[in-house]
């Protein structure tokens, strides 16, 4: 795996939100991590639940893409890429944070000619209230403008407030919201597979419907600082940490949200939990 990240390009996550690492994954890291994804979404969809989308009942967002979360809690042939310290660090570097943890892992397969995804903001929908979240997708397919890549709103990630917004069928719902947002110009950033793009979790971003008849896949994962609190929203937490927890609590049960990289403190052990 190839992370070198210079200055430059840390300045250029801080001012806009996302960045762009073409190669990060060599093309036998690729196919590893696209079997694995590929075995992991196919148990966690036969096996049900509310971590994948067909706990969704609007059908226009049931066709934006196949959606698996947590995969990592029941297949740990993902874990050597979710639990790789490596990334966290970097994830750490790009907002100065001392440790990162694990919020999810998550797989988001956009099947051919499937919808398009409306700019959202990813860290409203979580259980910390924080603007130092990362979000790392990799393309485990070639990304293009044709088959639905990531479009992000420069800088949006330091404006607005943490209201939550319903992913909706308008592309510019989220403008609703924050008018102002039209007046930026949408980036769009295909890359090849292998590539990585990186973005806050604060920073508006979309994609466009897949015009084409293949698969366009993507593996993610999601950091967030350790430290963060508990802010009363459950979002994908399971229930058994939900009930213990206390508006103001601190986000820190390694079953559940593992230390993945610490300056100071020893790293997580632990095996997930569902």
């Amino acid at each position: 795996m190839r992370l070198e990240v210079t200055e430059q390009q840390i300045e250029a996550f801080d001012c806009d939100g996302f960045l762009v690492l073409e190669g990060a994954l060599s093309p036998g890291e690729v196919e590893v991590w696209r079997r694995e994804t590929e075995d992991a979404v196919a148990r966690r969809l036969q096996a049900g639940g509310r971590h994948n989308q067909y706990e969704q009942s609007d059908p226009f967002y049931r066709e934006v893409f196949t959606q698996a979360l947590h995969l990592t809690r029941r297949h740990p042939g993902l874990r050597g890429l979710v639990y790789d310290p490596a990334l966290a660090e970097l994830a750490g570097r790009l907002v100065g944070a001392d440790g990162m943890r694990l919020w999810h892992d998550q797989a988001l397969f956009k099947e051919p000619y499937g919808n398009q995804t409306s700019f959202h903001r990813d860290t409203p929908y979580w259980s910390m209230t924080t603007r130092r979240t990362v979000n790392f997708w990799f393309a485990l397919d070639d990304a293009t403008v044709e088959n639905g890549c990531l479009w992000y709103l420069p800088g949006t990630h330091k404006l607005g407030d943490f209201t939550h917004v319903e992913i909706g069928t308008g592309m510019s719902d989220l403008m609703k919201i924050y008018p102002q947002w039209r007046a930026i110009r949408a980036v769009p950033t295909p890359v090849s597979a292998g590539g990585l793009v990186i973005h806050n979790g604060m920073v508006a971003h979309g994609a466009g419907a897949n015009m084409t008849p293949g698969r366009r896949r993507a593996m993610t994962i999601a950091y967030f600082p350790d430290g963060e609190v508990y802010n009363g929203r459950r979002d994908t937490l399971p229930e058994k940490y939900y009930d213990a927890l206390q508006v103001g609590d601190r986000l820190e049960d390694d079953r559940y949200v593992p230390l993945l990289w610490s300056r100071q403190k020893v790293t997580s052990t632990a095996m997930p939990v569902e």
